[in-house]
């Protein structure tokens, strides 16, 4: 049910930035909820294989360059989901990904320890 909850928070904060920025693109609602599906399931699969080749960097910028590797994985879903998903360029994603790791760390966080 936590899972079920995050994805729909997740859903949301995806459509507030569409919004919020030119750059990126939702088709709707539920466009938001398949990405924020597949989005979970990247930083599932391909960001741990992605945070294990990149550790050097990782460690020389002091963890800065996860943010980098959050926005791989949002372009990656933007990828996947085709017109349904818009990322303009790279820029915009590891900045959306920065707002993102911000609303789950105030939003998410507090939620998952309270239950």
């Amino acid at each position: 049910m936590k899972w079920l909850i995050g994805l729909i928070i997740n859903a949301a904060v995806l459509m507030g930035i569409s919004y919020l920025f030119t750059g990126i693109e939702l088709s709707g609602f539920g466009a938001a909820i398949i990405a924020s599906l597949l989005l979970s399931l990247m930083n599932t699969v391909v960001r741990p294989i992605l945070v294990f080749f990149t550790l050097p960097i990782t460690v020389l910028t002091l963890g800065l360059f996860l943010f980098v590797i959050s926005g791989i994985t949002l372009m990656i879903t933007a990828f996947i989901m085709g017109d349904a998903f818009i990322i303009d360029g790279f820029g915009t994603a590891v900045l959306a990904a920065v707002i993102i790791a911000l609303i789950q760390t105030f939003v998410l966080k507090p939620l998952k320890k309270r239950r």
